[in-house]
């Protein structure tokens, strides 16, 4: 995948990329929203230094470490990607209250439609704002989407110097054995 440029980095600028998505999904991801990065590449979580691949693998979830350009590798595992907000931005930051509420919405609708086995979050204050639960934790929600049952993982952007990548494949690991799924490669 080739680094854009500034100016491909600057036209992503409120554009949206497409859901991975399937029916049957283990777990259906869901970013903050896109950023200018991967808006300008089409994958989810493309910018280097996001450790959500990395988290991935190492809690078990992927047999590999995948580059953001093989995510359709995901759907063959039970996987898929979204967003709360459709529109990337260079900063989630440049959101408002009320689009994390109507992404919210957006989440209810289409998780209903996909029904996938777990909804997981990546971003406590998204997570917070768009399901209106302002006291929401990491780990498993007590609400569900019909049978889909909620979880919030920490935001994998490498800003959050909350978590570092072992805690977020610890916390990544704590959904893959809830959500049943077996540890890749065992």
């Amino acid at each position: 995948m080739q680094r854009p440029t500034k100016a491909e980095l600057a036209a992503a600028h409120g554009t949206v990329i497409d859901d991975l998505i399937a029916p049957d999904l283990r777990v259906l991801f869901c970013g903050i929203n896109p950023g200018l990065w991967s808006a300008a590449t089409g994958f989810h979580f493309a910018r280097p230094g996001n450790r959500f691949w990395p988290a991935l693998h190492l809690s078990g979830f992927t047999p590999r470490l995948f580059a953001a350009s093989e995510q359709k590798l995901l759907l063959g595992l039970g996987l898929g990607i979204t967003n709360v907000v459709a529109r990337a931005t260079a900063r989630a930051d440049e959101l408002t209250p009320l689009e994390f509420v109507a992404g919210g919405r957006r989440l209810r609708e289409f998780v209903t439609q996909w029904r996938p086995e777990f909804l997981a979050v990546v971003g406590m204050g998204a997570y917070r704002t768009a399901f209106g639960s302002p006291k929401a934790v990491v780990g498993p929600q007590p609400e569900t989407i019909g049978e889909t049952r909620l979880w919030v993982l920490p935001n994998p952007s490498g800003l959050n110097a909350h978590y570092q990548l072992p805690q977020l494949a610890e916390e990544f690991g704590k959904l893959r054995e809830a959500a049943g799924v077996p540890k890749a490669g065992d």
